[in-house]
């Protein structure tokens, strides 16, 4: 008997292939195969119907069992282990039964994204047999949703059993943990291979608990550490071979991580290949230059105490001074990650200990200069020694600052000359030795020491600057002669100096189709989206707030098309007040510099629920209480975000927008409040007012909307939901649930026609972003798209591309069609058509 078993995305994201992940573990399938999503959201959700077995001590994975026997691990991003569970939250308890859809943790994504090397996630099939996938979700890069199928596994009914045990002979061995990180998944995914290498039994006890090597979630419940004394049991013929390799694996401080040890490279270098960590991805040709700034020289003698203390503060003034500036200015250009690394520097600056620690040397007769010197050797020494990865990727910071103060007694070093497009070889790099690097466009960054955590790091992934570090001390070599065209992939971890002529061929031509495709894009990002048949399209943004709106506006936006306020009020045990929300809207509006921005007011309630607000039970929540129909029960929610809004300047910038609404007395019961709340606060004009078209009725009855509201917007996730009865979270369904189904499209028109001559009509659902939907949207006659942020300049050259008039002239036939597949087969075929002619 054979079982079926739906794999679904846990979170909204971008697929994967599990060969593409950076971290061979995962790559190599060491652990099991699967697939892997790149998050677009701060919550995991549990991918089928299922019973915890395993949550890991550093709330970074979770292990779920089908009642068919087959366990799933859900791994929370690469190197997260070694954040100790610091910005996730873990929502379930081993033991616990859990359905599809449900959170099983929580996460910050920006934090995550700053101090782990990569928030993907992969999805492993951890049972060793049993088991085959039946099919698998698409190509590296497709978008998908939580709840759409990633994997569909056939499991043999003796998969939940396994194989007999080897009842023969035992042999033993105690161990003492050595593993910094303890015996987490890929420590416990080498036991199990050990154990297969050698065809033994291999178990392991400590205390009274014990677990089979063959599962991974026994062998992560068993909860060891880093110290935990543990006995290893084989069976078998090779037992003792065994042993010996689970003995040494279990206690050498790298066995456990590649995290712990930064050397420790995440892809196996072959000839004339140098490995490392990927601190952040990219594909690089260049020539190599060698880059290694000595410090400052200063005098090694004092004055006197008191002269070189004063000079000490004056010089310790003047750098503060400098940090400011470059915060106004990293502020003012909107660098967020380079403004926080510079206030940790004052941070540095202000500590009195650092100051006294110098103050002691002058005392002994050492220079101002050279004071600061030693004592922040000093402190670097200390950091070092902590052994906690997270501290010494900060020595980094505490050298720059070391460098900034001893330029005030000496004149600083001159630095090479970097050319334009080279990729830069340093033992390490300070954050401002980035920053000026980075201003000379180099093609990417090797380093020899560094982490995935540091400052540098998250300089150069805020900067799409390809970046290897952990390459290792032998890195110089590669320096050691001219060399005029050297690969940087710092998307496998390997760097290659010296490639054939045939491989640099091949790459050039990667690179090059890249560079062309993406600079093409973002050189007329900022301007119109006209189709090739005279139609005018804005392309604007969905967002969550202020920070993405400011990204919105550096990649071309036109405005933004949904601002999600109800991130503002989720994850916190209160609603945010009026002042609170008032900020972030400005702040919103301020990015965009007079664009309009499209606030949608609260849409809680189906999937997304407030602790601190209780709605009433509805036995379908996605047709229960949601969108505007709170403002009946909750209206003091409306209020409060309704005088923040109208608080923004410009008001005739701001668009405010209705969900879920279903006929016209609903936005004029909420245009009638807004007109009141103005005039209380002595306004005379109004933002003006849309409505999220999601449900039939409002589709239908567009044109009784559009003579009350200002905009119409579609929401095409939602009203595809409804138009089709099936539920978007429904991972069964979600083959069927398609956009491009003709009653869906079917929909859209009438909107249009409704709206026609009396207002615009938008699309800021997610087919919006779909290559082939918003061809259709846009010949049905859509006014604008609202896009992912970072999707603006791609989709703006695909409309650039678009006879739009061409294509509504076979629409109709095409809205006659039985179903989705029937129209993209349709509109495939005519798009390749019309590319070839």
């Amino acid at each position: 008997m054979v079982t079926l078993v739906a794999i679904t995305a846990p979170v909204d994201g971008v697929i994967v292939p599990l060969g593409e992940v950076p971290d061979p573990v995962f790559a190599e399938a060491t652990l099991g195969d699967g697939v892997a999503i790149d998050p677009l959201g701060d919550t995991l959700c549990t991918p089928f119907d299922g019973e915890v077995v395993q949550c890991a001590r550093s709330a970074h994975a979770v292990t779920i069992r089908h009642a068919c026997g087959v366990e799933l691990l859900v791994h929370l991003g690469l190197d997260t282990v070694h954040l100790e569970g610091a910005g996730i939250e873990m929502l379930v308890a081993v033991g616990q039964r859990v359905h599809e859809g449900e959170p099983l943790l929580r996460f910050e994504p920006d934090r995550l994204a700053r101090e782990a090397m990569s928030l993907i996630t992969p999805l492993i099939v951890v049972e060793p047999g049993g088991w085959r996938i039946d099919s698998r979700r698409g190509d590296r890069g497709e978008r998908v949703r939580r709840g759409d199928t990633l994997l569909i596994l056939e499991v043999a009914a003796q998969a939940a059993t396994g194989p007999s045990r080897d009842t023969g002979p035992a042999r033993e061995r105690d161990v003492t943990l050595a593993l910094e990180s303890g015996l987490h998944a890929r420590p416990a995914a080498r036991l199990r291979a050990i154990a297969a290498e050698h065809a033994v039994e291999l178990d392991v006890l400590a205390g009274e608990r014990s677990a089979d090597t063959r599962s991974l979630s026994s062998l992560m419940n068993l909860g060891l550490v880093n110290g935990d004394r543990v006995r290893l049991i084989a069976r078998g013929e090779n037992a003792e071979a065994a042993l010996v390799a689970a003995g040494q694996l279990l206690e050498s401080p790298e066995g456990g991580s590649h995290g712990g040890d930064v050397s420790r490279p995440l892809a196996q270098a072959g000839a004339g290949q140098w490995a490392g960590r990927v601190a952040s991805p990219g594909l690089a040709v260049g020539p190599v230059v060698r880059y290694a700034p000595p410090l400052p020289e200063v005098p090694a003698d004092g004055a006197g105490a008191a002269a070189e203390t004063a000079a000490l503060r004056d010089a310790l003034a003047a750098v503060r001074v400098d940090l400011e500036d470059g915060m106004t200015r990293a502020e003012r250009e909107r660098h967020s990650s380079e403004a926080e690394i510079l206030t940790a520097h004052l941070a540095w600056l202000d500590d009195p200990a650092l100051a006294e620690a110098a103050e002691r040397y002058i005392a002994a007769g050492r220079s101002a200069g050279q004071a600061w010197r030693e004592a922040l050797d000093d402190e670097a020494e200390r950091l070092r020694a902590t052994g906690n990865e997270l501290l010494a990727g900060r020595v980094n910071d505490l050298r720059d600052l070391q460098r900034r103060v001893m330029a005030c007694f000496g004149t600083p070093p001159v630095g090479p000359d970097i050319p334009e497009g080279a990729i830069v070889l340093a033992d390490d790099l300070t954050p401002s030795q980035l920053i000026a690097l980075a201003a000379a466009r180099p093609a990417g960054l090797c380093l020899a020491a560094g982490g995935t955590t540091s400052h540098v790091a998250i300089l150069a992934r805020a900067r799409n600057l390809p970046c290897l570090v952990a390459l290792g001390p032998t890195l110089h070599e590669a320096a050691g002669e001219p060399v005029e065209a050297a690969i940087l992939d710092a998307e496998h971890g390997l760097f290659e100096p010296r490639p054939s002529r045939e491989r640099l061929t091949a790459v050039r031509e990667r690179v090059e189709a890249r560079r062309r495709r993406q600079e093409s894009e973002r050189e007329t990002a900022h301007a119109r989206a006209v189709t090739r048949d005279g139609r005018s399209i804005e392309v604007c943004a969905n967002v969550a707030g202020a920070e993405e709106a400011e990204l919105a506006a550096g990649e071309g936006a036109d405005g933004i098309g949904l601002l999600r306020s109800e991130f503002l009020f989720l994850e916190r045990d209160s609603a945010p007040d009026e002042e609170e929300q008032r900020r972030e809207y400005q702040a919103a509006l301020d990015a965009l510099n007079g664009k309009p921005v499209i606030v949608r007011t609260l849409d809680i309630g189906a999937d997304k629920q407030l602790p601190y607000l209780s709605l009433p039970a509805a036995p379908n929540p996605a047709l229960g209480v949601r969108g505007i129909r709170l403002w009946r029960s909750q209206p003091e929610l409306l209020d409060t975000q309704l005088r923040a809004l109208v608080g923004v300047e410009p008001l005739d910038a701001l668009r405010i927008m209705l969900p879920m609404v279903s006929d016209a007395d609903e936005v004029r019961a909420v245009r009638r409040r807004l007109n009141e709340l103005a005039s209380e606060l002595g306004l005379s004009a109004t933002p003006s007012l849309g409505v999220m078209v999601e449900v039939p009725s409002a589709a239908l009855c567009a044109a009784s909307l559009a003579a009350e509201a200002d905009f119409l917007s579609i929401g095409t996730n939602d009203l595809t939901q409804y138009t089709l009865a099936m539920d978007r979270e429904d991972p069964d369904l979600a083959e069927q649930l398609d956009v491009l189904h003709p009653a869906v499209l079917r929909l859209i028109q009438a909107t249009v026609k409704g709206a026609a001559g009396r207002c615009p009509v938008g699309v800021c659902g997610a087919a919006a972003s779909d290559p082939l939907a918003l061809t259709v949207l846009v010949a049905l006659g859509i006014d604008e798209l609202s896009v992912e942020p970072a999707r603006v300049p791609a989709v703006k050259a695909a409309l650039r591309e678009l006879d739009a008039g061409a294509l509504a002239e076979v629409l109709p036939d095409w809205l006659a069609l039985d179903d989705g597949g029937a129209v993209r087969e349709r509109l495939t075929a005519w798009l390749e058509a019309r590319a070839a002619a």
